[in-house]
Formats: C-alpha cells, structure tokens, sequence
C-alpha cells in the first residue's frame, strides 16, 4: 500500500454537471480543460487563476476532439466536418475542412449548419487532434476530403496557420481516436478504436516534408502512454486484460501483465459468474488510462471493473518488467482515472465532479 500526499487542488470553473473534464500533460504544460455546451474553459496547473476561455463553434463533443496549445493562445476543435483553430475570444485563426464523419455520409460540408440538428448526423464517428509537445505542429485524424469509400488520412499541419505540412492514409474505420504524443515534436501515436472490429494502433514519424506510417501491434492493443525518454510505450489489450511495456523503437514487447491473477480481488466482492475454468470470475480489468509517473514507475487503475463494487482503486506499477507495486491509498474518496502529469504527479478528480487534485507518493505503508 503506498500513500497519495497531496499536493495542491484546483476548482473547476464551469460545474461538473455541464461539462467533461481532462487534466493534461500532453504539450509539457499541466493544463485543466473543460468543455461546455458553448466553451471551452482551459488554464494551466502553475498558474489557475488565469482562466482561459475558447467559444466552441459547434456543441459540445467529447473532450479528445478539443487540442490545446502549451501556452493556451489557441485551441483546436476536432468536429464532424473541419478542424477549427479558435484563439481566446473567439477569433479564428485558420480552418482545415476534411470528409463528413459520419458514416453515411461523403460530402464536404461547408459549415456545421449544414447538418445540424438533422437525424442522420446525430451520432458520428470521431477523429481528433493534438499539439505537438513544443507547440509547432497539429497532428490531426479525419475522413479524407475527397473520399468516396471514407478513407481516413493523418496529417501534420502548420499550428500557425494550418497548412497541411504531410499526410498519410491510416487505412482504418474509425469509431473514434486519440493521440499519445511522443517528446520528439517529429514523432506521435494514434489509437484508433474500431469498436468490436479492433483498436489499431498506428505510430508516425515525420521528417520536415513527409509523414511515414508505422503499423504497430496487431490491433488489439490500446497506446495508453510513452514515457518520459520517449523510450518505451504502455497499451492495453483492447479488452482490457493486460498491459504491456513496448521498445518504442519498432514496438516490440518487452513484458506484460495480467489483471487476473495480479490485482487483488476487494474482500466484499461476489463473483460474478465462473470462468472457463470454473473458478469464481470477478472480471478484473485494467482501465484504458494509464500513464508513467516517471520512467521506471506507471500508475494505473481498475476503477471500472470495480465500480461493481463501489471502488475506483488505483495502483502503483514497476516498468520494467511490468509489476504490481500495490495500491495507492487516498486521505479520501476519488472517482475515475489517475491523470498522470509527466513530473512525478498526478492527479484525480474529487467525489463532488468539482475539485482536482494533484497527487505525489508519499510513504509505503
């Protein structure tokens, strides 16, 4: 058992009601973003009270289609037919239009009224977007732009103003993405969910004029995090069974580990059927969020397989090779995923939806 020590807390400005919450590292920077029905409110972790707020040009969509720059001039919104670059205020500094997600439908929108409110784009699919660490490039998912069958592309673009620097066919069927960036402003990952029909994983490496697409795993895994380096990569089966560490340098895995037999089963939970061996099966599984709290020590958490039991535990984890430390033990209740922030820390959201903590290991008890 290790013991959280907290560090500081941070109020969410819109209530937790109205909108999703992300905590992020992914620039370099901590940021707290929240997406609302009409914004986006932002502000960095070392400096809460200067609250940034972005005017959303359509409504609300998941938080991962929402990018912001390390310095918070600009956000970047992923939706259904365009990326929209939007400085504070509400001026736009460029837009990228691209093929319509969903999947019915092969039009180059022009805005977002076209569609909107209608039946047929009601539940889309979705791409995303995401700085680079140093705030220079845009690496963006989306449905190409002329594509009859709805072929998907990657692209690298300008963040200043949106010029399209490379691109690459990433020969998926999205459900939805996500990109896991890498130190090297030149490198990313991008995890595309399938749903039933798999999570490929795809990783790209783009050298000033050309982006070049690497096939990683055999889609059946989730890129969780990179580490620090940038010299080894964490996923996830895509049913949650078992982590793995990777050399990011071609992907091969080097360990992993299993929930089932790892995390230890809470003493008040009923097992929930047999498993194949007729042995009482709780179904324990590891969280799709995970991340490194330095380069040899990963935190993870089984907060959704233990939500049958009214618990989010989280968990302490040795890197290399992948084992379990024990339990990390809060002063009071959290709910969800630990945020790991890239300098030690993490963080969590409070019961309430209203408070973020910020977390470091303190003692083992």
């Amino acid at each position: 058992m290790f013991e959280a020590r907290p560090v500081a807390a941070y109020g969410t400005p819109l209530p937790p009601g109205s909108a999703t919450l992300r905590v992020t590292a992914e620039t370099g920077r901590r940021l707290l973003l929240q997406r609302g029905d009409t914004e986006l409110v932002a502000f960095a972790l070392d400096r809460p009270d200067e609250v940034v707020r972005f005017p959303a040009p359509w409504p609300r969509d998941p938080i991962n289609t929402v990018a912001v720059a390390g310095d918070l001039s600009v956000a970047v919104f992923a939706g259904v037919h365009a990326l929209r670059a939007v400085e504070p205020g509400g001026r736009l500094r460029w837009e990228v239009r691209h093929g319509c997600w969903d999947s019915g439908c092969f039009e180059q929108h022009e805005s977002y009224e076209e569609y909107a409110g209608g039946d047929d784009h009601r539940y889309p699919d979705t791409g995303s977007a995401v700085f680079s660490p140093d705030g220079s490039l845009v690496w963006a998912h989306v449905r190409s732009e002329d594509a009859v069958e709805g072929a998907e592309v990657w692209l690298v673009l300008d963040a200043a103003d949106g010029r399209v620097l490379a691109r690459a066919e990433t020969g998926t069927v999205a459900a939805g993405s996500d990109h896991i960036p890498h130190p090297d402003p030149a490198q990313m990952g991008l995890s595309i969910g399938e749903g039933q029909d798999g999570v490929p994983l795809r990783w790209g490496r783009f050298d000033g004029r050309e982006l070049t697409v690497e096939y990683l795993g055999s889609d059946e895994r989730v890129l969780l995090a990179v580490s620090p380096s940038g010299k080894r990569l964490l996923t996830v089966t895509h049913y949650q069974e078992s982590l793995a560490l990777h050399d990011a340098d071609g992907g091969a895995v080097l360990c992993e580990l299993d929930a089932d037999g790892t995390v230890p089963v809470p003493p008040t939970a009923e097992p929930l059927g047999e498993d194949e061996n007729g042995e009482p099966d709780f179904d324990l599984r590891w969280d799709y969020h995970a991340g490194f709290v330095d380069e040899d020590t990963v935190v993870t958490a089984t907060a959704e397989s233990d939500e049958e039991w009214g618990l989010a535990r989280h968990w302490l984890v040795a890197a290399e090779p992948l084992r379990l430390l024990g339990e990390i033990r809060y002063p009071f209740p959290v709910r969800g995923y630990p945020y790991t922030l890239g300098d030690g820390t993490w963080a969590t959201v409070g019961e309430g939806g209203d408070t973020v903590h910020v977390w470091e290991l303190g003692a083992r008890g």
